[in-house]
């Protein structure tokens, strides 16, 4: 059984259609919360949900449109919120039992900003325990026996079931891009640093980064726009012929499950048909060991971060995070040094790659999303790119064998978002290979 539909309206439509009077921002959001009550109790993807409080900000909206006065980007469009970050109206419990219950005072630096542009702040979507393998009870909309991957578990599968059209996530492994993968939508990892994680519960300093997720790349450059304070125009989408891609199967290609293998040997043929410069490339014998130093960092920055969970709690962590602590513990200065002195070599080794290239194209995740809910699936096809810090999309449209969607991850050079997200627009035309039919409307 499939969920999955575009039948609330996506965040530019809303954008344009309150700008020129053709929406109101409630009845928008009575459409949006309907949905939301009809399928949560089968995909749960929230956690924490205020309707009240979100009429009362759509009915803001409408009255200052009413006014003539000047709308934020996100003004009158619903927004979910990985249960990673800061709420001073919701609890944020970050997926562990530590922390139920838990008020903060202030929201997180990106909730913030999200509500300044005017976002209609719907409520706390399920994240795995403190963004890492374990998950909580959310279903893929698409098969509700499969996981909708993690860690921003809840943000994808609403995305994904059309229950908001925009999402607030993390990545500090492959949290976005795989999550995006498996329900079918696009995602956006930004180069890290590029917008503050603060007031997101830490993990791993040199990896945590904020990203979100839509049902378009313009919805996720409206996003964009918002959380960096920048005025927004429609991406300008380049012709195939005016598009250069480099195709990689990366030195973790043996994971890829078959379906996963022929969906990326079709999006390189895809590509190819529409008119895009695709050349085959391998990323330097030299950076092999990357997805290594990744889980070194994360797991000695990891170890640091969750100390006094560790130390005061440890028998509400579970096995997962209890390992990763332990093998933090045991990793070396030297290690860790080591491990980042790779990540810097492979920035500059991929950047030398890239050159008079708009993207990489390489796989997002292994294949089709695992069946069951007792585990998120592998992120091993993001932690090179979310080590180097590139910013990466993923752009959905294909199908596996079983009919789940199954994407392709576009990673681009540094502070390039804007022409990747209209890259992703173009690639997504090429490889689309059409939608779920809704079995519940």
């Amino acid at each position: 059984m499939s969920l999955c539909h575009e039948a609330t309206p996506s965040a530019l439509s809303l954008y344009q259609g309150l700008r020129e009077g053709r929406l109101q921002a409630r009845d928008a959001l009575e459409a949006t919360l309907a949905r939301i009550d009809r399928l949560e109790p089968q995909v749960h993807a929230w956690l924490h949900r205020d309707a009240q409080a979100a009429r009362a900000r759509a009915d803001a909206v409408d009255a200052l449109r009413a006014q003539g006065a000047p709308l934020g980007l996100l003004a009158g469009i619903p927004l979910a919120v990985k249960d990673l970050f800061d709420t001073a109206d919701f609890p944020t419990a970050y997926g562990s039992p530590i922390y139920q219950g838990h008020r903060p005072a202030v929201d997180a630096v990106p909730v913030a900003q999200a509500r300044q542009a005017g976002a209609l702040v719907l409520g706390k979507t399920v994240t795995t325990e403190f963004a890492y393998f374990t998950p909580g009870p959310t279903a893929n909309p698409w098969n509700l026996a499969h996981t909708p991957g993690g860690s921003s578990s809840g943000s994808a599968a609403a995305v994904a079931s059309g229950m908001v059209p925009l999402a607030l996530g993390s990545q500090t492994a492959g949290s976005l891009i795989r999550p995006a993968s498996y329900c079918g939508v696009f995602a956006l990892k930004p180069t890290y640093g590029r917008f503050s994680v603060e007031g997101a519960k830490a993990f791993s300093h040199s990896l945590d980064t904020l990203g979100w997720l839509a049902r378009s790349a313009d919805d996720l450059e409206l996003l964009r726009c918002a959380l960096a304070g920048e005025p927004f125009q429609p991406l300008h989408i380049p012709a195939p012929a005016d598009i250069t891609l480099l195709a990689c199967q990366t030195h973790e290609w043996p994971a890829c499950d078959a379906g996963g293998a022929q969906a990326w040997a079709r999006a390189c043929a895809k590509a190819v048909a529409q008119g895009m410069a695709v050349r085959e490339v391998s990323v330097p014998a030299a950076l092999a060991g990357l997805v290594d130093a990744q889980k070194t960092i994360m797991a000695y920055e990891a170890a640091r971060s969750l100390d006094w969970e560790f130390t005061q709690h440890r028998a509400q962590l579970s096995s997962h995070i209890q390992a990763l602590v332990t093998t933090g513990q045991a990793t070396t200065e030297a290690a860790y040094q080591a491990a980042q002195a790779l990540a810097q070599a492979g920035r500059e080794q991929i950047a030398a790659l890239m050159q008079g290239a708009d993207a990489l194209l390489v796989p997002a995740a292994p294949g089709e999303a695992p069946a069951g809910l007792a585990a998120t699936g592998d992120p091993v096809f993001s932690r090179v790119w979310n080590l180097l810090g590139l910013p990466c999309v993923n752009v959905p449209g294909l199908r596996g064998p079983s009919g789940l969607p199954i994407g392709m991850q576009l990673v681009g050079p540094p502070g390039g978002e804007r022409r990747l997200l209209a890259v992703a627009q173009a690639v997504h035309r090429a490889l689309d290979e059409g939608g779920a039919a809704l079995s519940l409307a």
